[in-house]
C-alpha cells in the first residue's frame, strides 16, 4: 500500500455526532474529502443541513438524522436508519459535546448532570449503537472528542473537566474490549479550538484564554483545521496500530 493510500477513507462511511457545529461539520468535511460517505447526527437541523450541503459539495453522500445522543431510543433509531442507509459503519467520531463556565459551587447539580449526559452519556450510547456493525465487519474506527482537560483540571470547568477525563477513560476500555475485533478507539486531545461552542467566552473570559495561550509552545489558541489531521489519521488505516490513545492537538500546552 503507498504511503498516501494509507490515509484515504474511499469507499468507507462515518458518523459524525454534533455534526452541525464547528468542530462537527469540519470533520466531517475533512473526511468526506478523504472519500468517506458521511451521516451527521445533532438535533439542529439547520446546522446539519449546512454541513450535508459541503459534504455534498466534496462529492460524497451525506444524510441528516435529527437525534440527542444522550437519548438511548433515539441513538438506537439513529443506528437503524444509517446501516440501512449505507449498510456499513467504518468511521464514529464522538464529536457531541457542550461546557458550561461556572465554579463547582456555582454549577447547579442538574447542570453538572446535563454536561456529563452529552459528553459521556452520549458518546457511551453512540458506541453501544454503531460498534455491533464495526464488529461484524472486524474493522472499525472510534475517535471521541476529548481535551488538554482530559488530564487536567481548570477553574470554572468542573463539570467539563470531569467528562472529557471520564471520557478519555471509557475510550481506554473501549479500545481493550473491541481491539480483538478490529475496531480501534482513540481520543483527541484538544486544546481550545475556536468554534461556536466557545467563541464568547473566549471574548469574555480573556484573563482565562490568555492564561493558555502564555503556557502554549507555539503561542495561539487552536483553529479547526489545526485539528482535521490528527482526525483523519486516527480514522485512516494509518493508525491501524493505535489504539487506547489520547492523541494531544495543544501547540505543546501538555509538554510541561
Amino acid at each position: 500500500m503507498r504511503a498516501i493510500d494509507r490515509f484515504l477513507l474511499d469507499g468507507q462511511v462515518a458518523i459524525v455526532t454534533g455534526g452541525g457545529g464547528g468542530l462537527g461539520s469540519a470533520g466531517a468535511l475533512a473526511l468526506a474529502e478523504a472519500g468517506a460517505d458521511i451521516a451527521l447526527i445533532a438535533r439542529n437541523r439547520t446546522k446539519l443541513e449546512t454541513a450535508a450541503a459541503a459534504v455534498t459539495q466534496a462529492g460524497r453522500r451525506a444524510i441528516i438524522v435529527e437525534a440527542d445522543v444522550a437519548d438511548e431510543a433515539s441513538m438506537a433509531a439513529a443506528a437503524v436508519r444509517i446501516t440501512d442507509e449505507f449498510g456499513r459503519v467504518d468511521i464514529l467520531f464522538n464529536n457531541a459535546g457542550i461546557t458550561d463556565p461556572r465554579t463547582v459551587l456555582d454549577v447547579p447539580v442538574e447542570d453538572f448532570r446535563h454536561v456529563m449526559d452529552i459528553n459521556v452519556t452520549g458518546a457511551f450510547l453512540t458506541v453501544r449503537s454503531f460498534v455491533p456493525a464495526m464488529i461484524a465487519a472486524g474493522y472499525g474506527r472510534i475517535v471521541n472528542m476529548g481535551s488538554i482537560l482530559s488530564t487536567r483540571g481548570m477553574a470554572n470547568r468542573a463539570a467539563y473537566c470531569a467528562s472529557k477525563a471520564a471520557l478519555a477513560n471509557f475510550g481506554q476500555a473501549c479500545a481493550f474490549e473491541f481491539g480483538a475485533h478490529g475496531v480501534t478507539v482513540n481520543t483527541l486531545g484538544a486544546t481550545v479550538i475556536v468554534t461556536d461552542l466557545n467563541r464568547e467566552l473566549v471574548h469574555t473570559q480573556p484573563a482565562l484564554y490568555d492564561k493558555i495561550v502564555q503556557r502554549t509552545p507555539l503561542g495561539r489558541l487552536g483553529e479547526t483545521d489545526d485539528l482535521m489531521g490528527a482526525l483523519l489519521f486516527l480514522a485512516a488505516p494509518a493508525s491501524g496500530f493505535v489504539t487506547g490513545q489520547t492523541l494531544f492537538v495543544d501547540g505543546g500546552y501538555t509538554a510541561g
